[in-house]
C-alpha cells in the first residue's frame, strides 16, 4: 500500500461533501506529474485529503483508493472546465482514480503544524511555491500524519 495528499479546495469539494457521497471520481487533474502521480495509485491506497486555498490550509482527513486507471470523462466534455480538444476517446490523455470515505480527523492538521513537524524533503506539501494537487508521502511520514490526526 502507498500514501498520497490530494488537494482540493473545500468550497468546490472537501471533506464533507466526500463524507456525504462516500465516493468520488477525483476528476479534473489537468498536470502531467500530478497525472503519473494518479497513474501509479492502486487498489487500496491510502491518500490525505488536503484543503487548499481556505485558512487555514490542512489535511482534513482520509480516503482509500477504490478504482485506478478510471479515464477521466471531463476530458472529452466541450461543456466542462477540464475539456481537453487534443485528448482522443481512443487516446486519452487524462486518466484518475475513483476514492472512497475513510475518516475525516478530529481536528484539521494545519500547513502550520505540518511546517513545524516535517522538513520540505520529507513532506512536499511545505515545500514553499509547490502546487501540485497530488503528491506521493513516504509511509514514515504518513504513520506520523495519521498518529498527528489521532
Amino acid at each position: 500500500m502507498n500514501y498520497w495528499l490530494m488537494k482540493s479546495e473545500p468550497n468546490a469539494y472537501g471533506i464533507a461533501d466526500l463524507a456525504r457521497d462516500k465516493q468520488t471520481l477525483w476528476d479534473g487533474v489537468r498536470n502531467y506529474q500530478a497525472r503519473n502521480f494518479l497513474r501509479d495509485m492502486q487498489l487500496g491506497d491510502q491518500i490525505f485529503f488536503y484543503h487548499s486555498n481556505t485558512e487555514p490550509p490542512g489535511i482534513a482527513g482520509l480516503m482509500r483508493v477504490v478504482q485506478s486507471g478510471v479515464i477521466d470523462p471531463t476530458q472529452f466534455d466541450p461543456d466542462s472546465p477540464y475539456f481537453d480538444a487534443k485528448s482522443l476517446p481512443d487516446q486519452p490523455r487524462w486518466q484518475t482514480v475513483t476514492v472512497e470515505f475513510v475518516q475525516k480527523f478530529p481536528s484539521l492538521i494545519s500547513l502550520e503544524r505540518l511546517r513545524q513537524t516535517f522538513t520540505p524533503d520529507q513532506l512536499l506539501v511545505v515545500r514553499q511555491g509547490n502546487r501540485l494537487s497530488v503528491l506521493p508521502v513516504e509511509e514514515a511520514i504518513a504513520e506520523k500524519i495519521l498518529e498527528m490526526a489521532n
